[in-house]
């Protein structure tokens, strides 16, 4: 069984027009979801429309995982309180933007934020504790840029790196992976974790010399006992799936194989694909789904199937839906 967390209150995040990262990316999901009847009963966005073209046939068999706000002092495990206490201070008095300019907030960012992080948190448990297998978190704002003192890049807080470090105090986990696919280095992840030897983190990203942030050069591979459970894979631009998935059977997972990770965590991030308008990677529908189910194969041969992924970037409202609905059809055997 697969866990999906999803909510129509993560569009309470409000960005303002033209913005990227815009609450439409959950109402895109909710609509591939109901027309490839995943989801049953009324949509909470009955007046979205979007034409997603036919999807494929789906038998995919859900269970729904709700999301609850994450504790403070679960994301204190890996941002300090005073960078808690500065998001909430500026959404309370109206919103503005923490950055230096891409990322705006409004007076429900701050609740939204935690409730994203508690989705994530939410699935955990449910994988954790035997519920169900593998679980799909769709909660926004994203978090793989978010740093611990710096919110960045669309993200608050780091929620894949608070969910890791959740799973080593509550479970005990000696061996956690985690695998970026967004399109954009995730150095919020990397900077929450990288001194850490019982992380091993992979980023899959367009090369940081023509893609933002700017971070995650082949190079950086971790700090003092952290070095060497950092991977860092930049992709010139117009790499295509076969790129993606040589890189993987080649270079990942024979490093991954070696470390023998007991849970891995997903950052996925559909903003490779072709269509999107922040990068220049050409992947299509079919590879990530292709790159999944190699991580399928990995999280069965070493994690007992064990996966928990987490929503990133996406930003071509088409592309991010039948995206997200190739990657939870994957995650569920079909």
């Amino acid at each position: 069984m697969t866990g999906l967390s999803i909510s129509p209150h993560f569009v309470d995040h409000l960005t303002g027009p033209h913005h990227p990262e815009r609450p439409d990316r959950i109402r895109a999901i909710y609509a591939a979801l109901h027309q490839s009847n995943i989801l049953s009963g009324p949509s909470p966005f009955p007046d979205f429309d979007l034409d997603l073209g036919p999807l494929p046939a789906n038998s995919s068999i859900i269970q729904l995982v709700p999301p609850t706000p994450a504790p403070e002092e679960v994301i204190q495990l890996c941002h300090p309180k005073s960078h808690i206490d500065r998001i909430r201070h500026i959404c309370a008095h109206d919103g503005g933007v923490l950055d230096h300019g891409d990322t705006p907030v409004s007076p429900k960012s701050f609740d939204t934020a935690l409730l994203a992080a508690g989705a994530l948190l939410n699935c955990c448990d449910a994988v954790l504790t035997n519920r169900v297998q593998r679980a799909f978190s769709t909660g926004r704002p994203p978090g793989h840029h978010a740093e611990p003192d710096r919110p960045m890049g669309f993200c608050l807080f780091s929620n894949i790196a608070i969910a890791a470090r959740y799973i080593q105090h509550k479970y005990k986990i000696q061996r956690i992976a985690i695998v970026d696919f967004d399109v954009h280095h995730g150095n919020g992840t990397q900077a929450c974790l990288e001194d850490d030897p019982s992380i091993f983190f992979v980023s899959l990203h367009q090369h940081p010399a023509t893609c933002y942030p700017g971070s995650g050069y082949d190079w950086e591979t971790g700090v003092g006992a952290g070095r060497g459970y950092t991977m860092n894979v930049p992709f010139d631009p117009g790499a295509e799936d076969d790129d993606y998935l040589a890189v993987l059977n080649n270079k990942v997972l024979p490093a991954l194989d070696a470390f023998g990770p007991e849970v891995l965590l997903i950052s996925a991030g559909f903003d490779a694909h072709r269509d999107d308008p922040l990068a220049q990677i050409n992947l299509s529908e079919e590879g990530f789904e292709r790159i999944t189910n190699v991580l399928i194969s990995l999280a069965n041969q070493h994690c007992q199937g064990r996966i928990i992924s987490s929503l990133e970037g996406g930003y071509n409202l088409r592309a991010l839906a039948r995206c997200a609905l190739r990657h939870l059809t994957a995650l569920t055997g079909n």
